[in-house]
């Protein structure tokens, strides 16, 4: 759940409070492409820059680095944590609006691209090309250049009998 305007005012400087209000709803549209993106460039620093003191200060507390600061250092750094995840939801909100913005930017291109190409379509000659003189039934059949072979009555049936009486001859030889 996102941190409310009072949590919010209460977390950032003077100086941090306009850009993060800046970044919420009804004052998002409103910014310029220019605008988003030196916003998200001033809230990605911003973020980079506390998400670095906590982990020097991280490092301190383990031995692992010296102490740069006095009081500081030695604060807690809850409150900076949550003021890094004000920068962070601020952030997300501003990507979000920039990626809308080249979503449509994009969208735009593509259809302007289709009308483009639909409008070179109707603008090239439509192709019919012509039937010829008039329509016909389908291929037209050629006569045979060979005259067909005539079978006579007498032949019908006689290469099956002539298997029939060699087949009687083998059997008469065997003495079945």
């Amino acid at each position: 759940m996102g941190a409310s305007f009072a949590t919010e005012r209460g977390l950032l400087a003077e100086d941090e409070l306009a850009p993060v209000q800046s970044s919420h709803f009804p004052a998002l549209e409103e910014l310029s492409h220019d605008d988003l993106v030196a916003l998200a460039r001033w809230l990605r620093d911003r973020h980079g820059r506390a998400r670095d003191i906590i982990r020097a200060r991280r490092r301190v507390q383990r031995g692992k680095a010296e102490a740069r600061g006095t009081a500081t250092e030695s604060a807690s750094e809850r409150g900076l944590a949550a003021k890094k995840q004000v920068f962070a939801r601020a952030l997300k909100r501003v990507n979000a609006r920039l990626a809308l913005l080249a979503a449509e930017r994009k969208r735009a291109h593509a259809v302007a691209a289709m009308e483009a190409a639909l409008a070179r379509r109707r603008s090239a000659p439509v192709h019919h090309p012509h039937a010829g003189p008039e329509a016909r039934t389908g291929m037209a059949a050629t006569p045979r250049k060979t005259r067909r072979g005539i079978i006579t009555g007498g032949r019908i049936g006689s290469v099956s009998q002539a298997g029939r009486v060699a087949q009687a001859v083998r059997d008469a030889r065997s003495g079945g």
